[in-house]
């Protein structure tokens, strides 16, 4: 018999971020990563899209008001136990939701700061960087940027090799006294390294092999809505969180060829089962 008791113990997590009516990123594939890493999964929605698995056709963004609101009106009645943001596409939502979510002292806050689409769409404004800088990435407990996220944000170039990698790491971590984890999936080579920077400045790597074929839509919304599922399950360090949530990111792009999802890149195979450490 199901206790009371263990039903409770399901953490609540809540996702920010635009939604993708291809399923294969943003609050959907939230949703499903929240489901399959056994927390109980919620969404706020910032922006609208109009993509398939070949691009991003069109953004719609909610008056900021309303994204307030939607937080508000959550916070009011249930308590995350971690929150995972993703697009916020402007300045205007992301004062919103830092002010609010400081105010509601989120915990667990994992950013995923998305500004280009893999098909080259733009879904952040440039005016909105620093805003993203100075008042949400201050509040993370990780924010998780790729290669060329980190360089936009920085002002330079991607890095080329896990050296220059670790280099750009080290600034993140210090332009936001938050720690970061830098995602090498478009460093060449046949591995794919990221980089963790922790608060004290010390660095842990985490090495998969490169894995082949044309599922790769999602996997950023993947691993960072991951690793706030494994952050809210028992709050354990960063550095376990982001490994379990490599391995099922891992798992999940194995298993992608089950599914058949459009013409362009595919989705990760979210619904896979795998064993948490």
């Amino acid at each position: 018999m199901t206790t009371t008791a263990a039903v409770s113990a399901i953490k609540n997590v809540l996702s920010i971020g635009g939604s993708d009516p291809s399923g294969g990123a943003g609050i959907q594939a939230d949703l499903k990563t929240f489901a399959a890493n056994g927390v109980y999964g919620m969404a706020i929605i910032s922006a609208l899209t109009a993509q398939n698995t070949r691009g991003v056709k069109a953004i719609h963004c909610p008056d900021a008001g309303f994204v307030e609101a939607q937080i508000d009106c959550l916070f009011e009645d249930i308590q995350p136990a971690a929150v995972k943001i993703g697009m916020l596409a402007n300045a205007a939502i992301i004062r919103r939701v830092a002010a609010r979510l400081r105010h509601y002292r989120a915990p667990n806050i994992v950013v995923d700061p998305v500004m280009l689409a893999s098909s080259g769409q733009r879904l952040l404004d440039p005016c909105a960087v620093e805003v993203l800088v100075h008042e949400l990435l201050p509040l993370a407990r990780l924010y998780t940027p790729n290669l060329h996220e980190g360089a936009s944000l920085l002002g330079t170039r991607p890095p080329n090799s896990r050296q220059e990698m670790l280099t750009m790491a080290k600034q993140l971590q210090r332009l936001s006294h938050s720690p970061v984890l830098l995602k090498g999936g478009h460093l060449p080579g046949r591995d794919s390294p990221d980089v963790l920077i922790d608060g004290d400045g010390s660095s842990h790597w985490f090495i998969a092999r490169r894995i082949a074929g044309e599922a790769k839509h999602g996997t950023g919304c993947t691993l960072s809505a991951a690793i706030a599922a494994n952050l809210a399950r028992d709050n354990t360090d960063l550095s376990r969180a982001v490994k379990n949530a490599k391995i099922y990111l891992c798992e999940a792009l194995i298993s992608a060829d089950q599914l058949k999802v459009g013409t362009g890149p595919g989705p990760l195979n979210h619904s896979i089962g795998f064993e948490i450490n």
